[in-house]
């Protein structure tokens, strides 16, 4: 068996900015897979997995021995190159999680539609975050018109970049569509204000929000405005400073994206008791700091875990039909994409270190995708 050299970038675990490559080798064990990382999506959500890191427990997934060291879980494809299971053979090409690395080594439990990673750290954690899809069997893998002409490259990048993150906004949308299981569609209001609406989730919300009856709201930077009114989302886009000017009339519920507690509480503000729901989902704006005195009116902001809705609606719909529904959703939105997203390519470990540090420091405009492969060998 080989002894494959592995370059992973780790991020430091509390100031979150600063990176290190670091080089590791080994003979994989009885039962165990090895794994070439093809590529990899590099987004505000990864930034959003090490600020929340401790308390969702995303540090845990690929466990590092260095307390002030993690590693920060990616969306990606990657193929076995080398396997000791029975049930996993090499050239096998897999959808999931993966460490911000050129290779990885998981200790598979075979699915019916590829394989679940069981190795010990990994056993506390949904099993959204450690399944990993075959090629093969995906209902979601994508179609060549989700491509830019044509191409299957390319509709796999937008989806390494977007499947995540637009699953997070439409079982969000979900969410709200039924009233958090109330049966009272966005809690009886007119409108859905979606704060750091040009992420990528909010997008993927906004644009299933759009199909509803209901009045989709954008609050978003100076600089972001016209990128997010040219995708067609939303019924009303305003600065952060323009809060105040939105129509209150039939109440509302928020989203947010921003994690910035200042501008949630002035939507707070604004809408008083008239918000019936306000959710947190990502923290795009993670350098912004709750102000000392700040006063929440209006409902307590509820955290959306993903992987409960999940289970939610796996069981309420079928396993059957909740894929197809996913399927569905994330198709739409990656052929939409086209009108507003472009890919761009980092390659060699140097390269995604760059790219952490522009995605961090916000200088990635939303209008833009970072897809990364560590190795240039692939």
């Amino acid at each position: 068996m080989s002894d494959e050299i592995t370059t992973t970038l780790e991020v430091h675990r509390t100031e979150i900015g600063p990176t290190r490559l670091v080089e590791d080798s080994g003979v994989i064990a009885a039962g165990e897979v090895r794994l070439r990382v093809d590529r990899f999506a590099l987004t505000a959500n990864n930034i959003t997995y090490a600020v929340f890191g401790d308390m969702l427990g995303y540090w845990d997934f690929f466990p590092t021995d260095d307390a002030d060291w993690g590693r920060v879980p990616a969306m990606g494809w990657a193929t076995v190159i080398e396997s000791r299971s029975d049930d996993i053979a090499v050239g096998g090409r897999y959808y999931g999680w993966f460490p911000m690395a050129s290779h990885a080594v998981f200790t598979p439990t075979a699915t019916r539609d590829g394989f679940r990673d069981d190795g010990a750290h990994r056993a506390a954690h949904a099993p959204v975050y450690r399944t990993y899809v075959s090629t093969e069997a995906d209902p979601m893998y994508p179609s060549e018109v989700e491509g830019v002409d044509g191409s299957i490259d390319d509709a796999e990048d937008r989806h390494v970049l977007l499947r995540g993150l637009a699953l997070t906004g439409f079982l969000a949308e979900e969410f709200f569509a039924d009233g958090g299981g109330s049966g009272e569609s966005y809690f009886g209001t007119s409108r859905v204000i979606v704060l750091s609406a040009s992420s990528k989730t909010a997008l993927g919300f906004a644009e299933r929000a759009a199909r509803r009856d209901v009045e989709v709201v954008g609050i978003t930077s100076a600089g972001n405005r016209a990128m997010v009114e040219a995708t067609g989302f939303y019924d009303v886009v305003v600065s952060y400073d323009e809060v105040s000017t939105l129509a209150t009339a039939g109440g509302a519920v928020s989203i947010d994206m921003a994690g910035n507690p200042a501008a949630l509480a002035a939507v707070h503000e604004h809408f008083g008791d008239g918000l019936a729901y306000s959710m947190t989902v990502g923290r795009s704006h993670h350098d912004a700091e709750a102000p000392a005195d700040i006063d929440m009116v209006g409902p307590a902001p509820q955290l959306f875990f993903a992987p409960s809705e999940v289970t939610r609606r796996t069981e309420e719909w079928g396993r059957e039909e909740y894929a197809h529904r996913c399927a569905e959703a994330i198709a739409g939105f990656a052929a939409a994409s086209h009108e507003w997203l472009s890919v761009e390519h980092r390659v060699g470990a140097e390269a995604a270190q760059t790219a952490w540090a522009d995605v961090y420091d916000g200088s990635v405009a939303p209008s833009v995708g970072l897809v990364v492969r560590m190795s240039d060998v692939g």
